[in-house]
């Protein structure tokens, strides 16, 4: 479903969340998973999302890269994150890996960040431009190398995500892996918007 031009859709603003049965379920979900899968199967559910969004890219025409989409919000999209072309999910997914890796470094080490996560600080500008898909697998190699680097993922260090809690370096490395998954759902319908 596309927007005509200059119109600007009504949604939630930045930060508002997810539906509370819907941020139940991710809980429980976000904890099974962080329950069943271990660093080389996490790593594993990252590098696949991580292909999967770089195959997505390459299917989209160089022109239309920038241009934003109204989507359905898929499960676990907050609804400002709707409106948002190609370039702005690269951009998302960039600032988002950046964090990922900084918080699982300093937890790893038994540092807790200064500061809180906030999903309103980490959203995109609509004037992104084509640069950030270099510096978006840049980011991803970040995480990698953060989690790889990381002696223990299990330090009793925590820090909080707005819906999640407090998390060790573990979850986030969870958190990075299921956070891909979500924008390349995001990627896939604004695909299909641009077909439309």
């Amino acid at each position: 479903m596309a927007t005509l031009p200059n119109e600007s859709p009504k949604l939630a603003a930045p930060g508002a969340g997810l539906p509370g049965i819907e941020l139940q379920i991710a809980r429980v979900l976000f904890t099974l998973r962080a329950w069943t899968h271990d660093r080389p199967r996490i790593d594993a559910l990252f590098q696949k999302e991580r292909t999967v969004v770089a195959e997505l890219v390459r299917t989209c025409p160089a022109g239309r890269l920038g241009e934003r989409v109204l989507i359905p919000r898929p499960r676990g999209l907050e609804d400002s994150s709707r409106h948002w072309s190609v370039l702005m999910t690269l951009e998302h997914l960039r600032l988002v890996n950046l964090v990922c890796a900084s918080v699982i470094r300093d937890l790893s080490e038994g540092r807790v960040p200064a500061g809180k996560a906030s999903t309103a600080d980490v959203k995109p500008s609509p004037d992104v431009t084509a640069a950030v898909m270099t510096a978006y697998e840049a980011s991803c190699d970040e995480v990698l190398a953060a989690v790889a680097s990381a002696e223990d993922l299990d330090n009793p260090a925590r820090f909080p995500h707005p819906w999640f809690g407090p998390l060790s370096a573990r979850r986030w490395h969870v958190l990075a892996a299921v956070h891909l998954g979500i924008h390349r759902a995001q990627l896939e319908a604004i695909l299909c918007g641009l077909k439309a």
